[in-house]
């Protein structure tokens, strides 16, 4: 067997020292793998972001659906395989899609998380308000928030909402006009 030969300004002291270091490293990882929470998604979870959409296509066409929590997510068909699946609120759920024999087509684990990538939080104590910046940033309404600061956004929304719908009416249909 060869022996190992290191060059006379590498000290078996520096080779002491690079190893304890990789054993360092590999000691942070295996700590880090460890310390992950078990709530993370898999591979073959749908994550889904809050107040936004996913499309799932199913290999043949769907007759039923099940949403295991409503309140977290909401499902609907579209050409007969195509389900777009809608955030809620955060949690975990499941979708199950059967055909007209109702047999399963898929059960579909869904995560509804927030999308934190535009997302700026202002804490105040206990209280948080958060706000989208894409680039202004805009009060968001989000489950979770300062009450008043909800109901702020949450009227506000609804105002916004009301006046394009009474806008997008065709001429003579407000309820001006009536």
């Amino acid at each position: 067997m060869p022996s190992i030969r290191f060059p006379a300004r590498l000290r078996r002291n520096d080779v002491a020292a690079c190893c304890a270091a990789a054993a360092l490293v590999a000691a942070a990882a295996l700590i880090v793998v460890i310390a992950l929470p078990i709530g993370h998604a898999r591979a073959a979870d749908l994550v889904v972001r809050y107040d936004q959409s996913q499309l799932l296509r199913l290999p043949r066409p769907v007759d039923h659906v099940i949403i295991g929590n409503a309140s977290i997510a909401d499902v609907s068909v579209q050409a007969g395989n195509l389900l777009i699946v809608t955030g809620k609120t955060f949690g975990v759920t499941n979708i199950i899609a059967l055909d007209a024999q109702k047999n399963i087509i898929q059960d579909q684990r869904v995560i509804v998380q927030r999308d934190d990538q535009r997302t700026v939080n202002l804490t105040k104590g206990a209280a948080r308000q958060s706000y989208s910046c894409t680039p202004n940033c805009e009060s968001q309404i989000v489950i979770g928030d300062e009450t008043a600061f909800y109901d702020n956004a949450t009227k506000q929304a609804a105002a916004k909402t009301k006046f394009s719908e009474s806008s997008s009416e065709p001429a003579g249909t407000g309820a001006s006009n009536q």
